[in-house]
């Protein structure tokens, strides 16, 4: 379905038309925010990550502790 969807010609088409609609002076603005927007996902899903991963490592050592006791 999505096949050949992104070829050169069509990005190009896509970025030229961005350029007209929101004007040189805007576009870099609206990367740096696409960039920052993408950066903080990142960072909120390792941050989720981590915890799930203490979370699992708190409840393996609290289930170790009770099969020895």
């Amino acid at each position: 379905m999505f096949e050949g969807l992104f070829q050169p010609m069509h990005l190009v088409v896509i970025l030229f038309i961005a350029l007209m609609v929101f004007g040189p002076k805007k576009l870099p603005e609206l990367g740096k925010g696409l960039g920052d927007g993408i950066r903080s996902f990142k960072d909120s899903m390792r941050e989720r990550q981590e915890s799930l991963v203490k979370t699992e490592d708190v409840t393996t050592s609290d289930v170790a502790e009770n099969e020895v006791s």
